[in-house]
């Protein structure tokens, strides 16, 4: 070794590593799909529209048995910053997601889902949000219709100018946005503050990105975009089969098990037990998420007296046409609400398909 090498010229693997750093891009837009490869194209055009040089796409496909991988070629030819991983089985969105940001080599992950879109000037902001050095910033979200052509909510997030908020205020910043937050698209981290965390004993809750921000303190401040940057497909009846079993047992278990959070805190993002709701069944019910099977296998070792067992019966043995059509009256009459409309028009429990399947002659 030279005397010059001897007083810190750095080796070949530092001089490979320094490089690498200074040709990362900031900014890694991470997206875990499985057979949707017309959403995916469509997503994938919104971020290439307006993609630059600081960004990179991260891809992990579960084994998708669709187009998904000529939709990525597509894409990677005219958009060369683009990492692909396509796995040999499904692995589960959780452990997929956490894949993409191993898979991606930015300073910033953005978590995105597969079907909803970035709308014009959003890579532009949050590029403009992490050069701020926050471990965290929140991005906005406006519902649209199933096509995404029709605004029904223009801010998912009820917050009207950004905000700062430091390593004192995570109990309001968590009671204020973890609700939200339950849209993965909504997260934009930094990608070594999310490997420097747990992440397997969150795999199978649906929630992982939840886990990884909420588990422990985050030491730095957070930033909260109040532009909607994202629009976000409602009355998609996504994960319908699971609807019941993940939003009444899986995510208020998951925020009940943050216990450096106050009672009320949690209470602010969810009951501990909603499905102890008789009302609560009956919505699930309006939009076919709920009957006698999730009774059988949920509900019924839960409940602890034959009054409790007899009304969560009752309401899973209702008629979809019937259930559905309380749940358009109570939000169209008592509590008007376009999201909860959509999702009702949306579901297989919507009355007028019901009648239409029913309908002599019929296709």
């Amino acid at each position: 070794m030279s005397a010059r090498a001897g007083r810190g010229c750095p080796s070949f693997e530092g001089r490979a590593r320094l490089r690498e750093e200074l040709t990362s891009p900031q900014l890694s837009i991470c997206i875990a799909t499985l057979n949707r490869a017309a959403e995916l194209a469509r997503m994938l055009d919104s971020i290439v529209s307006q993609a630059t040089d600081a960004v990179e796409i991260a891809i992990v496909d579960g084994a998708s048995r669709d187009a998904t991988p000529q939709v990525v070629a597509e894409i990677q030819g005219r958009f060369p910053h683009v990492r692909y991983l396509r796995l040999p089985e499904k692995g589960g969105v959780d452990r997929d997601y956490d894949r993409s940001v191993e898979l991606a080599t930015g300073a910033y992950c953005w978590l995105l889902s597969d079907d909803d879109i970035l709308k014009p000037g959003a890579i532009a902001a949050v590029l403009e949000a992490t050069r701020g050095g926050y471990d965290l910033v929140v991005v906005n979200a406006e519902g649209r219709s199933a096509d995404l052509e029709r605004v029904i909510d223009d801010r998912r997030l009820q917050v009207h100018a950004d905000r700062v908020w430091t390593p004192a205020e995570q109990e309001g910043f968590f009671a204020a946005t973890a609700g939200y937050l339950s849209f993965i698209g909504g997260v934009v981290i930094r990608r070594d503050l999310w490997l420097s965390r747990e992440r397997e004993r969150f795999f199978g809750s649906a929630f992982v990105h939840i886990g990884v921000i909420f588990q422990s303190p985050l030491p730095g401040d957070i930033r909260v975009l109040a532009h909607p940057w994202i629009a976000l497909k409602l009355g998609s009846a996504e994960w319908s089969a699971r609807a019941f079993e993940i939003w009444m047992f899986k995510w208020p278990g998951l925020i009940w098990s943050f216990e450096r959070f106050s009672p009320a805190a949690r209470a602010a993002v969810t009951r501990p037990e909603p499905w102890r709701r008789p009302s609560a069944l009956l919505r699930y019910r309006a939009r076919a998420a709920y009957g006698a099977a999730h009774y059988a296998q949920l509900l019924a070792p839960r409940l602890d007296s034959a009054l409790a067992r007899g009304l969560a019966w009752g309401v899973a043995h209702v008629p979809l046409w019937v259930a559905n059509l309380v749940g358009l009256a109570f939000y169209t009459l008592v509590r008007p609400s376009e999201v909860e409309l959509l999702d009702l028009r949306t579901s297989p429990a919507y009355y007028r398909r019901l009648f239409r399947r029913r309908a002599p002659g019929a296709a």
